[in-house]
């Protein structure tokens, strides 16, 4: 076997496909595959510190990259096949307002802001392995469901490198108008389908199979290699010492997913002797994982999750025709199709499930704004989360936290806007449909007549 190969999740199955395999299926069993590393045969760091070389030869376009200055620790890739567009250039930041808000103590919560990349999310750390894995087998098309961000990523990624077409399919009125802007800027293919998020990508895997399409969902395992780089970012901002949680939004579970997984080879190698926790938050009217997990009880069970539960609580989701609903649309999703890879990640991780309600992320999105950072509403229910967390003595106020702030504030201005809008139509047409009953932390525009004393006395008295 090569030392570089695709196997699949379930530890009793043994399923296996070569590298150039795209139906990222399980040969035997039908379930998810990992992208899979015989680490004795293949170059491997003595310590995390080695990375930080890496930046004194940035002129080289591997090294500047914020997901391939780690290779050695995503080895599926020859150097010269690698497809980089300077994905991973963010930060972490240190958050003492949000940390206050939250109930910790300040100093101890920290925003990994992956709103800084190329195409104003975290989509693009998993899109440039995935357009690489593209690469090395030749594609020509590839594809997407999306509520937004995964089409802006694959739209930016096809556009800069001219190598693929891009196709992406988006649900009926389920994407911002900043998300889609992107796609339609960059030349994709949008193919908006009567439906969800869950119907578009049902739909993109059978369209995918059919015309022999590259699918970048993150049901393709090589999207995820590329995301355990937020995580070695997060370590190599700590100084290599692994916080006490990570707190990141769940939708459909791709980052808890490589989060987990880069973590349990940290282990293997030997370079990490501590491992995060791990908290992953739904929004409230997207919460499957959380009902499924925190509510009846499933867990990994070393491979062998309840698929009767599974299906039960899906066939009930369709019986009933519940759709996904919230304001925070990039985690507007109720079929998450890493589902078991996330309890493995949990499991492995000690990890918990919690919800948000739209009024708690959008309240937690103007508290992170005035911190100094922009983020979509979906990114805030990290925030929401760790709050809830907090008021709930799971998080200690003493404990490191890291909350991932996945995507850019101006990916959905309407939700922003609406919020702090002075004109009670527009914040109950954007939001009060959605449950979210005030704004709490409004920063509304003061209204003036065109008079210059006017004006100053409005600035004396406001600011």
């Amino acid at each position: 076997m090569d030392a570089v190969y695709q196997r699949c999740i379930h530890p009793a199955c043994g399923g296996t496909h070569a590298l150039d395999d795209t139906s990222f299926v399980c040969p035997r069993c039908g379930g998810l595959m990992d992208v899979a590393y015989d680490w004795e045969r293949l170059p491997r760091p003595r310590s995390l510190r080695d990375f930080e070389a890496k930046w004194a030869g940035r002129s080289n376009p591997l090294h500047f990259s914020g997901v391939w200055r780690f290779r050695e620790l995503l080895p599926f890739a020859e150097p010269d096949k690698v497809l980089t567009i300077g994905e991973g250039q963010t930060i972490l930041q240190r958050a003492d307002a949000v940390a206050t808000y939250a109930g910790m103590q300040p100093g101890n919560l920290f925003l990994q802001y992956e709103g800084l990349n190329p195409s104003g999310s975290f989509k693009d750390n998993g899109m440039t392995a995935a357009f690489t894995h593209a690469r090395i087998i030749g594609a020509r098309r590839a594809a997407c469901a999306s509520t937004g961000n995964t089409s802006a990523s694959l739209a930016v990624f096809c556009s800069a490198t001219g190598l693929m077409r891009a196709i992406v399919f988006i649900g009926s009125g389920k994407i911002s108008y900043g998300k889609l802007a992107q796609a339609l800027d960059h030349g994709a293919l949008t193919v908006q389908i009567a439906g969800d998020f869950d119907d578009a990508m049902q739909r993109v895997q059978q369209v995918a199979r059919k015309l022999g399409i590259y699918l970048v969902n993150s049901i393709n395992p090589f999207r995820l290699e590329g995301q355990k780089s937020i995580m070695l970012r997060v370590l190599e901002a700590l100084r290599w010492e692994a916080p006490d949680w990570i707190v990141v939004p769940g939708g459909n579970l791709g980052n808890v997913s490589a989060f987990g997984k880069a973590f349990g080879e940290l282990a293997v190698l030997g370079l990490l002797p501590r491992l995060p926790r791990l908290a992953v938050i739904n929004a409230a009217g997207a919460n499957t994982f959380y009902q499924l997990y925190e509510k009846q009880g499933l867990r990994w069970n070393g491979g062998s999750p309840d698929q009767t539960l599974i299906a039960r609580y899906v066939a009930g989701l369709s019986s009933d025709k519940v759709r996904a609903a919230t304001i925070a649309s990039a985690i507007e999703i109720n079929h998450p199709v890493n589902l078991p890879k996330a309890l493995r990640a949990l499991e492995r991780c000690g990890g918990v499930v919690r919800e948000a309600s739209d009024q708690e992320i959008l309240d937690a999105k103007a508290k992170v704004g005035t911190g100094g950072l922009g983020c979509e509403p979906a990114s805030a229910a990290s925030v929401a989360g760790a709050r809830k967390l907090c008021k709930e003595g799971v998080i200690a106020p003493g404990e490191r936290v890291v909350c991932i702030l996945t995507g850019h504030q101006l990916k959905d201005p309407t939700a922003t806007v609406a919020y702090h809008s002075t004109d009670q139509k527009t914040f109950d047409d954007v939001l009060g449909h959605r449950g979210v009953r005030r704004a709490t932390f409004a920063n509304r525009a003061v209204q003036v007549p065109n008079e210059l004393d006017e004006i100053i006395k409005a600035i004396e008295v406001y600011s």
